[in-house]
């Protein structure tokens, strides 16, 4: 086991490094949600003026990127990587949108767990000296995914109550080894868990079990509660993930419903009717870079456990009737040291 281990799947950082800027670029119904004040820009066209929304995507990963780079006070020369995906596949938004930034690249894929995925990992480099300053970043759009995943739009196929709508957005953080704070402290890696949904459409039930195992796994290793955070943040559970996550790790020993946070409720309100709430690596990404580290610069949050969520399923692998696994990586963040 390495020296800084803390438990079997949690690594402490030693050298805490520091989430020093945010950004997020968001659609227009994200922008009409709850928390529309807090995005940098909300476009008004989710086409964005370009002749796909493959392309807008790609555009507005970029945007995002390069807005942190500059609320950062950086140049992107003294960018060592990005670190970054997006849902679609071989992770065209990101790809392209890392070829116009020049910027050394490590394209990540962990569908809707992609942004805590960048930030355990980015952090951990930090960390480790093997790098000053790491941009972590992921992307999604409705249209993108939806006719990647299920069906095409023109389609007007009606969704069941337990359908997500994919959050059109991307959001950036900029983690450097210099700072003022707030601090990533540790990284739990998840593994993935798979309970057999089958259910493309249900995707919060999918993913419960892999929130509550990493949940309950890095309270186990480190010995911390409930009790020692603001928050307890999940990417894009919804209403019915949210609270299968709640039941399974009550099972274990641990009450979180006071403290649970899942940015997939938070991002729309109930009369946008996103049934059971946002999802996509956009969701987790934007809420975390606009609303929660923002808020932890301010003082309202003092620590939180961030843990995105990702469904790794596919169009082949759905289509040939296997069931879809789940994965949620954890970072604790932590105002002061």
């Amino acid at each position: 086991m390495a020296a800084n281990s803390v438990g079997k799947q949690t690594v402490k950082l030693n050298n805490t490094p520091s989430v020093i800027a945010t950004a997020s670029i968001v659609g227009p119904k994200e922008g009409q949600g709850p928390l529309g004040q807090y995005f940098d820009k909300v476009l008004d066209d989710d086409l964005y003026g370009e002749k796909s929304w493959e392309k807008a995507e790609a555009k507005f990963f970029q945007e995002a990127v390069e807005k942190v780079i500059v609320k950062g006070h950086r140049d992107k020369q003294e960018i060592n990587y990005l670190l970054g995906g997006d849902l679609l596949n071989q992770l065209i938004s990101s790809d392209f949108a890392a070829r116009q930034l020049g910027i050394p690249f490590f394209g990540l894929y962990g569908a809707c767990s992609t942004m805590s995925e960048a930030m355990a990992l980015g952090a951990m480099l930090v960390d480790g000296g093997y790098a000053d300053s790491i941009v972590c970043a992921a992307s999604s759009h409705f249209s993108t995914a939806e006719r990647q995943y299920r069906f095409p739009l023109e389609l007007g196929v009606q969704r069941p109550p337990t359908a997500h709508w994919t959050v059109t957005g991307a959001g950036a953080a900029l983690v450097s080894n210099q700072g003022e704070g707030p601090y990533i402290t540790t990284v739990t890696v998840g593994k993935i868990v798979d309970m057999g949904i089958k259910d493309s459409n249900d995707m919060g039930s999918a993913m419960a079990p892999a929130a509550a195992d990493t949940i309950v796994t890095h309270f186990m290793d480190t010995g911390l509660t409930p009790d020692d955070y603001d928050l307890i943040v999940t990417g894009d559970l919804g209403r019915y993930g949210k609270d299968i996550t709640d039941e399974l790790v009550k099972k274990a020993g641990y009450d979180i419903s006071a403290k649970h946070f899942d940015c997939g409720v938070e991002i729309f309100s109930p009369s946008q009717d996103p049934h059971a709430g946002g999802s996509g690596c956009g969701c987790s990404a934007c809420v975390l870079s606009a609303y929660l580290i923002p808020h932890m610069w301010d003082g309202t949050y003092n620590s939180m456990l961030f843990l995105a969520t990702g469904a790794l399923l596919s169009p082949t692998s759905s289509q040939q009737g296997e069931s879809i696994p789940g994965i949620a990586h954890a970072v604790s963040i932590h105002r002061t040291k």
